[in-house]
């Protein structure tokens, strides 16, 4: 059975329709991913759904009692309180009462027992019996739990990432049959995401969500929704399956539209035959005409392509950056070493890197990235920057871009013109590639979306010339279109790229190397993307682990040689010894694979080196394969 349901639904903003004849279902414990471009809808179908809209016209139907909560992309700007006041804010009256009895209740605890005090808490225990509040206790303490937040910390004082989890908690709070996620991803870090992940798969109730994160989306989506054009496509398949299906889909429109193109203008022709021709023509044929013509007028064509151009200056020498020993700490008043953001740093960055910059919120990316360009002055260390280096920034709080004036304006700078690779193009012309429309570049920059908003940001910082871009987290808010196509720009740019980003994909695709702050001051640089980091990391901390049960066994069996022939016994002997030195190679190996450097050799030496680590892999585990079969000889 259906929890919801909507049925010829369609809803505008007093112009054309946003949204037109929409029929769509979720089912208990379905995952549905809906997709769409940046302005087409998405988030006015979640209101919908949500019920914050009303249809225009059509139905929307619901099951009765019903519990539906959103977790919105943006966090508000008037929330404040400790943790448990703003989850319990979530429940309306009952959580406005269950916040004084709080209060109250923690005052009478503290020992600061007055008589009003007392009367006021017996008040507020009779008020939340009378609107069945006290089981809601339970549930906002359950729902703090369960996203790992003090609930006394305030929530003014906490990071982006935290205080979505905040949200989160105070969205769970509603105990909902339906949970809808607009954007839950970002401002998270690559950890808070993994987490939110694993915490949706156990979730066992609805949950439809709007992401533009493709590991999200391949991970929890069980059917993907899509608006297309002002209609809602269902895709009852995965991710990978549904990109599949969705360009078989557009080759098959388009073909369908040439071939009634070709019609169209073979019927125009026949029209305008001589007077004769139209005294005899079929008045059927003349309708249908017109019909074509209406169909045609009345067609919404594929929206145009994104078209990303970076605007390359010369290029700058093979040297862009390098650091040695580098450490930086803000001045606090406190001993710098043990306030370091960046400790004993030591890098070389040339022409061409592709850099990823990843980190729990809070530990620095930024600051990173500042460093590394010299704008922050370093505690300790050397850092020499290269010659003829010319950055393009993209700042991730939207600095360059001023608000109260007009998307032209802030791309013209009071010209008409804009100049990328040496040609001068108009500056309508120029933002048509970044998909504003004429009447869209007199829009204010405060009224724009936050995707319009990233959109205009990176076309802003592609006129600058540039031979080295850094991007601090430009992906926020992006649809996967444009994802897709800053991706390919990025990996086609012939200059060297610094990129903050918690997009697991968008770092697998772009980058060469990963820098990761690791805490206390710690960054380290890892050979490839995210996935690459991952098989690393695990690789050293398998590396550090000595496997103690195994190493216990073998040794144990020196004690247990009594039924082996001599042979045999001496070989048992000799299996720990040859265990120990395979184990000590493989780690070796394992660290010296996790180089930077390791990578930047010749191809013989890589391949050499991972010939030797799978002979030695296979060799540990035929030793300990050998081990288990002189026991079981000795134990019979």
């Amino acid at each position: 059975m259906s929890l919801i349901a909507m049925k010829d639904v369609e809803f505008s903003f007093g112009g054309p329709a946003l949204l037109e004849d929409i029929n769509f279902q979720i089912s208990a414990m379905e995952r549905v991913c809906l997709l769409g471009r940046n302005g087409c809808g998405k988030s006015t179908f979640l209101n919908l759904l949500e019920g914050r809209f009303k249809a225009d016209c059509g139905e929307i139907t619901r099951e009765p009692q019903l519990r539906v909560a959103m977790f919105n992309q943006s966090v508000p700007e008037n929330v404040s309180g400790k943790v448990y006041d703003v989850v319990a804010y979530g429940l309306g009256k009952a959580g406005e009462l269950i916040v004084e009895y709080h209060k109250v209740y923690n005052q009478l605890e503290r020992n600061e027992k007055t008589d009003a005090a007392e009367e006021r808490l017996k008040q507020l225990h009779h008020e939340l019996e009378k609107v069945d509040a006290w089981k809601k206790l339970n549930v906002i303490e359950k729902a703090i739990s369960q996203v790992n937040i003090d609930s006394e910390a305030e929530f003014s004082e906490l990071s982006a990432g935290l205080k979505r989890r905040v949200l989160l908690a105070r969205a769970l709070a509603k105990e909902p049959d339906l949970l809808i996620l607009d954007e839950p991803t970002n401002h998270l870090d690559v950890d808070s995401i993994v987490w939110l992940e694993e915490f949706l798969l156990r979730f066992g109730k609805a949950i439809l969500f709007v992401t533009h994160d493709r590991k999200f989306i391949r991970k929890l989506s069980t059917r993907i929704i899509e608006i297309d054009r002002g209609q809602l496509f269902n895709w009852d398949c995965g991710y990978d399956k549904y990109l599949e299906r969705k360009q078989e889909s557009l080759d098959a429109e388009q073909s369908q539209w040439e071939r009634f193109g070709k019609k169209l203008a073979q019927e125009e022709v026949w029209i305008r035959k001589g007077i004769q021709g139209r005294r005899t023509r079929d008045e059927g044929r003349v309708r249908a005409l017109e019909k074509m013509r209406e169909l045609n007028k009345q067609r919404r064509n594929v929206d145009g392509q994104i078209k990303i151009e970076v605007n390359e200056s010369q290029r700058s020498g093979n040297l862009v950056v390098e650091t040695k020993g580098v450490e930086f700490a803000y001045d606090t008043g406190e001993d710098e070493s043990s306030s370091a953001i960046i400790h004993d740093f030591t890098t070389t960055i040339i022409r061409g890197d592709r850099v990823g910059i990843i980190g729990s919120n809070g530990t620095g990316k930024t600051t990173l990235l500042r460093v590394l360009l010299g704008e922050l002055a370093i505690t300790k260390g050397k850092i020499r920057i290269g010659t003829n280096v010319q950055c393009a920034y993209f700042d991730q709080l939207h600095g360059q871009l001023d608000g109260s004036k007009t998307v032209y304006e802030n791309i013209g700078q009071g010209y008409d013109t804009v100049t990328v690779n040496g040609r001068s193009r108009q500056v309508v012309g120029y933002l048509s590639d970044f998909m504003f429309t004429p009447e869209k570049t007199r829009a204010l920059v405060s009224s724009l979306s936050g995707g319009e908003r990233n959109r205009l940001q990176i076309a802003k910082v592609f006129t600058q010339p540039s031979n080295v871009l850094v991007l601090d987290e430009p992906t926020n808010d992006l649809d996967v279109e444009t994802l897709e196509l800053l991706e390919e720009m990025l990996m086609e740019y012939k200059g060297t790229v610094l990129l903050v980003s918690h997009d697991r994909a968008f770092l697998n695709n772009v980058v060469t190397s990963m820098f990761v702050l690791e805490g206390d001051g710690v960054v380290r640089e890892y050979a490839g993307g995210y996935d690459s980091w991952l098989r690393q990391r695990q690789a050293l901390e398998a590396a550090k682990e000595k496997p103690v049960e195994k190493t216990k066994k073998v040794r144990s069996a020196k004690t247990k040689s009594t039924k082996l022939n001599n042979k045999q016994r001496r070989e048992l002997e000799e299996l720990p010894g040859t265990i120990e030195k395979l184990e000590k190679q493989i780690a070796a190996l394992h660290q010296k694979m996790a180089e930077p450097a390791f990578y930047k050799q010749d191809a013989e030496i890589i391949s050499e080196a991972r010939a030797n680590l799978e002979k030695f892999e296979a060799g540990l585990e035929s030793a300990y394969a050998r081990w288990e079969q002189l026991e079981a000889i000795e134990q019979n």
